[in-house]
């Protein structure tokens, strides 16, 4: 893992009386998978939004070494189903040309997952597997150098979530930052390098399993006990 891309310092965003997070503060580094877990309504899906800058939040920073977020950041959500009546490659095209998109890597990540059977078809008659899928190759040929993912595994079979769990590493490994949202702790624990856990909109904990381990009095590391400990 290389140097720290970007730093999270005190962001808080408060939706009426309801403090969504509070006080939140983390680093990711360059070419890192890191998990970000916590249980349903814990403010892991408005903490994206806020660093996407989709939700404006009302305090704290996100310190870049002085680059704008939008040029260091892309944010693919989950769910949804983007230009329904275009077609897949219509979508990866676009990317290409408007989003200023990684052109060389169109056919490899068109293989790495297993788009080509579904090139002519619309957004919007695809499974939620798929539609996943295309949501992970739109943000991969994006020029960010991290990416925000919510739910990357959402809607796939084991199979295929093994296969996008190589094809991401793939690019991680070449210096991506991959940033993601887990709700299954046995899915994180395969796959990312650190963690941080957000309970009630607050990081309970930044680090490794072992480290998280540590920081729970834990007397073993397997992240689903140190994930009860701390919330």
């Amino acid at each position: 893992m290389g140097t720290m891309l970007f730093q999270v310092k005190g962001l808080s965003k408060c939706f009426g009386r309801i403090a969504a997070l509070a006080d939140v503060s983390f680093h990711v580094r360059t070419g890192e998978v890191l998990g970000l877990i916590g249980p349903n309504g814990a403010g892991k899906s408005t903490l994206f939004e806020c660093l996407a800058g989709v939700l404006p939040s009302d305090r704290g920073e996100v310190l870049t070494g002085g680059r704008p977020v939008r040029e260091l950041l892309f944010y693919v959500p989950d769910g949804i189903a983007p230009w329904p009546a275009q077609s897949v490659r219509w979508a990866l095209e676009f990317t290409i040309g408007f989003l200023d998109g990684q052109a060389a890597l169109r056919e490899e990540v068109i293989e790495q997952l297993d788009l080509r059977p579904l090139l002519r078809q619309p957004i919007g008659t695809l499974s939620k597997g798929q539609r996943k899928r295309v949501l992970l190759a739109i943000g991969l040929l994006t020029p960010q150098p991290a990416l925000l993912i919510d739910e990357p595994f959402e809607g796939l079979d084991l199979r295929q979530a093994r296969d996008i769990a190589a094809a991401l590493r793939s690019h991680a490994v070449r210096g991506r930052t991959l940033f993601l949202s887990i709700h299954q702790i046995s899915d994180a624990a395969c796959f990312c390098d650190r963690f941080v856990l957000l309970n009630r909109g607050q990081v309970r904990g930044e680090g490794t399993a072992s480290e998280l381990a540590i920081l729970a009095s834990a007397p073993t590391s397997d992240l689903e006990e140190v994930f009860l400990a701390l919330t």
